[in-house]
Formats: C-alpha cells, structure tokens, sequence
C-alpha cells in the first residue's frame, strides 16, 4: 500500500483552505493541518513533518508565504507550491520554494500542481506538462542539469 502524502493548507481564506482540504482528502491526501498565518503554519509544519505544503503567499496577519517555505524547509525537505493572485513572475524566482500557481485555479491544475512539486521533492526533476498558471521556480533543483521544463 502506497502512504498518501501529507499536505499542509496555508490559506488566510478560510472558505478556499476548506474547499482544498476537502479536494485534497478526496483525491487521497493527508490534510495534516490548515493555517491562516505564518507562526500557524511553521507550528504545524514542525509538529505534522508534511511532504508537501500549498501556501498562499499573502497571509491574515500581513506575513508572507515565502517566510513559511523558508523556515520549514530550514528544518527539512519539503514540497512547497505557492498560490498566489498575485502577479508573481517577478519577485518568484528567488523563493525558496518549487513552483507556483495562479489563482484563481481549476481544480486539475491544483491537482497537477502538487503532483509535479512532489516529483520534484522526491527525484529533483520534472516533466511537462505542466498546468495553466504553473511555473517552476529557479531553486526547486538541486542539480539543473537533471531537469527537464520545456
């Protein structure tokens, strides 16, 4: 039997992170737990050890979500997919994170979205396609010789 990954929600929107959760349980997700800020969300992210986190990059209290990507992943590997309504090709390249998307979203690409950041947390690569409103960051690879975007 496979072990369903674990997901942390990091969403201020409370009707968006309780949509999620309960797309992500039904599509064979662990929900580990949701949070609206970032000392949320780094609390839950240290006690639960997720394999993925979708994190929202404005947060309630004024926080960003590249706070939360960075202080979880100093602690450990971890998937992170930002979501964002942003216009956020800019200021995303730098984050410590593997990959972004748009919202709003479409449930398939969301469901793609985490699949690909979970290759990428598991083998350091990935392959196309890739979802509407889908980027790969700079900093998800390890090795960019191995990746494969196009």
């Amino acid at each position: 039997m496979v072990a369903k990954l674990k997901v942390l929600i990091v969403e201020d929107n409370f009707m968006i992170a309780d949509m999620t959760e309960d797309l992500l349980v039904q599509s064979g997700y662990e929900v580990c737990g949701i949070a609206p800020t970032v000392n949320e969300a780094v609390t839950l992210g240290l006690l639960h050890k997720p394999d993925l986190a979708l994190i929202d990059l404005r947060l309630a209290d004024g926080g960003l979500g590249t706070e939360v990507a960075a202080r979880l992943r100093a602690a450990g590997r971890i998937g992170v997919l930002f979501a964002t309504g942003n216009d956020a090709s800019a200021g995303m390249p730098d984050a410590d994170g593997d990959a972004y998307l748009s919202k709003p979203y479409q449930t398939k690409d969301l469901m793609r979205g985490l699949e690909i950041v979970a290759e990428i947390a598991a083998t350091g690569a990935v392959a196309p396609p890739f979802p509407h409103g889908f980027k790969v960051l700079g900093r998800a690879y390890s090795k960019p010789a191995e990746t494969t975007i196009g």
